[in-house]
């Protein structure tokens, strides 16, 4: 399965996964006006022995086969101060 990945230029570390090159009328209207301009970056073949950074290839396989896309959001940022570093305090 190929896929189109697009980063958005409004929202940071945003990207939109879309199952045919440049089918944005796959994308609900407001999720199009939230995204702003759409800028491709990368065409992949998502093979179910694929690895990507930061998403589960069949999640993304999934949402391409019933949705036409997948959106990725930026990585959530942790407060390191609530990591469990082991202890039993």
């Amino acid at each position: 399965m190929q896929a189109y990945v697009y980063k958005s230029l409004r929202k940071a570390d945003t990207y939109v996964y879309l199952a045919s090159r440049d089918d944005f009328a796959r994308l609900p209207d407001p999720l199009r006006t939230q995204l702003g301009s759409l800028q491709f970056v990368l065409e992949v073949a998502l093979t179910p022995e694929r690895r990507l950074a930061r998403e589960d290839v069949a999640v993304v396989r999934e949402n391409l086969a019933s949705r036409g896309f997948h959106l990725q959001f930026p990585p959530t940022v942790e407060d390191p101060m609530k990591e469990d570093w082991g202890t039993d305090a």
